[in-house]
């Protein structure tokens, strides 16, 4: 846990925050029960309907009662950017805290908590006729055109959503690079508590996830969600949709499939744990 940045007025926000497999959820609802808390959700994936298991989407059940919020609220073949997500989450704090209630933020997508803290990077204008041009490229051609001119912005791409590297070809048209963050200084003072289990425990937990995810029926929701949006937008919905994805296109072998997301969901959280760590340095 980070030491508080916020008093403990009704104007703090608590924040969980950690990788993937972590506990966050769990957790969340501990501190929403013991502060009168409402939960925000900070996942880029959970806010789409049908993606349940590939996300580890909390259920009703699970909830306890606490109010959840940004869980099911698009349809896969929508889109949902950090600029939706800030004005989603600006609005839902102001509503919580109307209530008197604690807005407590708890999520992995920390692209979102940075948007949210300092401000989306500078927007540009839809370039069409560069779309058109860039739709021509394989994934792997797109993500090398990032690397060459924006190294940082590459790195925190998935190189399988052409729709996030389209873009970010587009502003580095515009700009050069992709601009970073727009302020030094946080929007909110926010409470922070972070969860970042140890590498071989995560790893594990990671692990153990995953044969449960499979177990529950995985494949099954995907290849749902698969013939529903199809497989351009399915390999932009995340790791498991993307890798199970495959294995339905005979891309690949059954038994590849855990170790496979076992290794790839690791990667991402290691990631994860590097904006910690730079989260930890700057609070």
């Amino acid at each position: 846990m980070i030491s508080p940045t916020a008093d403990e007025s009704d104007e703090r926000i608590i924040a969980v925050a950690g990788p993937t497999a972590s506990g966050k959820t769990a957790f969340a609802i501990a501190l929403a029960k013991e502060h009168g808390g409402e939960i925000i959700s900070v996942d880029s994936r959970q806010v789409y309907r049908m993606l349940d298991i590939g996300t580890e989407k909390i259920s009703r059940e699970e909830m306890q009662g606490v109010p959840h919020h940004l869980i099911d609220i698009r349809d896969p073949k929508d889109s949902y950017s950090a600029g939706d997500f800030v004005e989603d989450a600006t609005r839902l704090i102001s509503e919580i805290r109307l209530r008197g209630n604690v807005p407590i933020l708890a999520g992995g997508t920390h692209f979102y908590f940075d948007a949210l803290m300092y401000g989306l990077p500078v927007e540009s204008p839809v370039n069409v006729a560069l779309r058109e041009e860039l739709a021509s490229f394989s994934s792997e051609v797109l993500i090398a055109k990032v690397r060459a001119v924006d190294p940082r912005r590459a790195e925190r791409l998935d190189p399988k959503n052409r729709r996030r590297t389209i873009r970010a070809l587009e502003i580095i048209a515009a700009h050069g690079t992709v601009p970073e963050r727009t302020s030094d200084t946080p929007k909110y003072a926010i409470e922070w508590h972070v969860l970042n289990p140890e590498r071989d425990e995560l790893r594990a937990r990671i692990r153990r996830r995953l044969m449960e995810a499979l177990d529950k029926g995985l494949i099954e929701e995907v290849r749902t969600v698969r013939e529903y949006v199809g497989d351009e937008r399915l390999n932009e919905l995340g790791l498991e949709y993307a890798i199970v994805g495959e294995y339905l296109r005979g891309e690949r072998e059954k038994d590849s499939l855990l170790p496979t997301l076992s290794d790839r969901v690791w990667h991402y959280a290691r990631r994860q744990k590097a904006w910690l760590r730079k989260l930890e340095l700057s609070t």
